[in-house]
């Protein structure tokens, strides 16, 4: 017959089973990852009574976690996207904040160019003078502080690296010993090791972004990229970061075991966001500010040159501004050289550029890797021209793998600084003044007068142009030169465009502007540089250069204001879905509680029987 004590114990075990779990899931309500628990129960196999079959109490199968693998692939790749998200909403953020705060770009640009007009209103004024070039200063600080804010957040950037794949690192390594401590556990998984592994891929998975591949022993194998192993069973593989092969000062995301760059192949997570906003929008940013420094220095610059200042001397430079940086990469074998300029404001992008050679041909490639076509040889007379940019070989021989990294504006806005500091050294008049003979009987009148050879030692001496023919001239009683309309006749260092048609006999004569005390005709122009189209070919001015680098840093701010929302809400929805199934519900355990403390006072009710039954039988025999 059934052993009715040890069915009542069996009751009773598997009831303090039940009690001591339910009392475990309580207990961990608020545990973040924590996974509610749930036991097993099988009756034990029947003891047969002739024709019958007696039961014999109940088995402990199991206590296993409520799990769902999808709801958690699901809860890692929501939690990837959030983390990428929050962290470049973040830094988007302060970029926006430092283009908006008090070191305003255009305020200070229509500052400056306020002051220029005061010039061109009284341009013998001293204190108008004075003003002018504090204005300048002011300019150029703001430039430089924009830039310095810039250099900063990249640096930010840079801690942020570092600290985060030290996390990544030491997550990795956690997981990697549960692994271990999983693998060699026996028979049923224990179920609080999953839950503490599963709590650091979800905290790994926010840092960077990662795929989860299961073992059949047990363990999780984790990667990054396109297939680096960070986990793989037992063993975990660390990140590192390095010096960029072209900037040391540049962090990069390596494989520390090979060295191998893994910049460009991550994604995901706050990793992901720190490369993705330093490459797609800080440093665009930067490149960007630095075209509307050089926009104006150029500028400004060429107009300057084309008047006379109160010394009566040609207008020197105004701002200096850094040129293109050339950097070689650590690789590079030969002893070639390179350096770079600007040959034409007009074509300059805002990209920086990589020059390669194979040795036996230079290519030129742009930022994301396309080719871009080059004209020219790379010599001194002949030098390579591209985008704007003029670059010259020198110093020897290059070897097959040499390259060398070409940023035309990163750094022309913090080195931008005015030139001059004497206010008569302002060069707000004409050089030079044209006039038409009064008995012309042409309809040719003076168009652009301009100083084409500022070295020239007979510019400021004075020439007469006499026409032969309608097409012929000669100046100064020199041989006779073909006119054709709208070619400028160019002599001593000077350039004249004639506007008509002239007749045979008209003249017309360029000298010295005696008047430039007074005058104001180069003043006006150098306020005009404001509206002057000088990037994109022409049509872009410096102001609105930096209302492109407004506008594409607002947007890159707004794209990622949405896309943190969004993430965010798939991110609850994920987390809602997991809690749903792994999640502990206390009044759930609260009736699961009442349950097991009655099934454990019955089981107690059924070896009390026993134990009754058992003296009664033992009394009969005594008796």
């Amino acid at each position: 017959m059934a052993d009715l004590l040890s069915t009542g114990v069996s009751g009773l075990l598997a009831a303090q089973v039940g009690l001591s779990t339910v009392g475990h899931n309580v207990s961990n309500a608020n545990t973040d990852g924590y996974s509610r628990q749930q036991v097993s129960f099988a009756a034990r196999a029947p003891q047969q009574e002739g024709n019958y079959y007696v039961g014999t109490g109940v088995d402990t199968q199991a206590v296993q976690r409520a799990y769902s693998q999808y709801l958690n692939s699901a809860l890692w790749s929501a939690a990837s996207a959030q983390g990428r998200a929050n962290a470049y909403q973040g830094l988007t953020g302060q970029l926006n904040n430092q283009l908006s705060g008090s070191s305003n770009l255009q305020s200070s640009l229509d500052t400056f160019f306020g002051s220029m007009q005061d010039v061109a209103n009284a341009p013998a004024d001293a204190s108008a003078r004075s003003v002018l070039l504090a204005r300048a200063g002011g300019l150029t600080s703001t430039f430089q502080a924009l830039s310095g804010q810039f250099d900063s957040l990249g640096g930010q950037v840079q801690r942020q690296l570092a600290d985060t794949v030290a996390a990544i690192n030491s997550d990795s390594a956690g997981i990697a010993k549960l692994n271990e401590r999983i693998r060699a556990s026996t028979g049923q998984q224990p179920s609080d090791l999953l839950d503490q592994r599963d709590a650091l891929i979800k905290k790994l998975s926010g840092e960077v972004g990662i795929s989860v591949a299961p073992q059949n022993d047990g363990t999780l194998s984790v990667f990054v990229g396109n297939g680096q192993a960070l986990v793989s069973g037992t063993q975990s593989y660390d990140l590192g970061t390095a010096a960029n092969t072209y900037d040391a000062t540049r962090l990069e995301v390596v494989d520390k075991g090979t060295g191998a760059v893994l910049s460009s192949r991550i994604g995901g997570g706050t990793l992901g966001a720190l490369l993705d906003f330093r490459s797609n929008v800080l440093d665009p940013a930067q490149n960007q500010l630095g075209r509307a420094a050089l926009a104006l220095a150029g500028a400004f610059n060429a107009q300057h040159a084309q008047g006379v200042d109160l010394n009566g001397q040609l207008g020197g430079t105004f701002f200096n501004v850094a040129g293109p940086a050339v950097q070689a990469a650590g690789s590079n074998t030969g002893i070639a050289t390179l350096t770079a300029s600007i040959s034409d404001i007009g074509a300059l992008g805002s990209q920086d550029y990589v020059l390669s050679y194979d040795g036996s041909a230079w290519s030129l490639r742009d930022g994301s890797g396309a080719t871009v076509a080059m004209t020219g040889t790379g010599t001194g007379a002949d030098p390579f021209k591209a985008g704007g940019l003029s670059f010259t070989l020198g110093g020897g021989a290059a070897n097959a793998g040499d390259s060398f990294r070409i940023q035309p504006s990163r750094n022309a806005a913090g080195g931008i600084a005015v030139a001059i500091t004497d206010p008569n050294k302002v060069a707000a008049a004409a050089p030079l003044v044209g006039s038409a003979a009064s008995a012309n009987t042409g309809n040719a009148a003076i168009g652009a007068l301009s100083v084409a050879d500022g070295s020239n030692p007979n510019l400021f001496t004075a020439s007469s142009i006499v026409f032969s023919s309608p097409t012929s001239y000669s100046i100064d009683g020199g041989p006779a030169q073909t006119f054709t309309a709208g070619t400028p006749v160019v002599h001593n260092g000077w350039s004249l465009v004639l506007s008509g048609a002239p007749a045979n006999g008209d003249s017309f004569t360029v000298k010295a502007n005696t008047n430039a005390r007074g005058d104001n005709a180069n003043a006006l122009k150098l306020g005009a540089v404001a509206n002057l189209g000088v990037l994109d070919g022409g049509a872009t001015s410096v102001g609105g250069a930096y209302g492109q680098l407004v506008g594409q840093v607002g947007s890159a701010g707004s794209l990622a204001d949405d896309a943190a929302k969004t993430q965010t809400a798939v991110y609850n929805q994920a987390m809602a879905a997991q809690q749903s199934v792994s999640g502990v519900n206390v009044d759930e355990e609260a009736a699961n509680l009442v349950r097991f403390q009655q099934a454990y006072q019955a089981s107690a009710q059924v070896i009390n029987a026993a134990n009754t039954v058992f003296n009664a039988l033992l009394g009969a025999v005594k008796s």
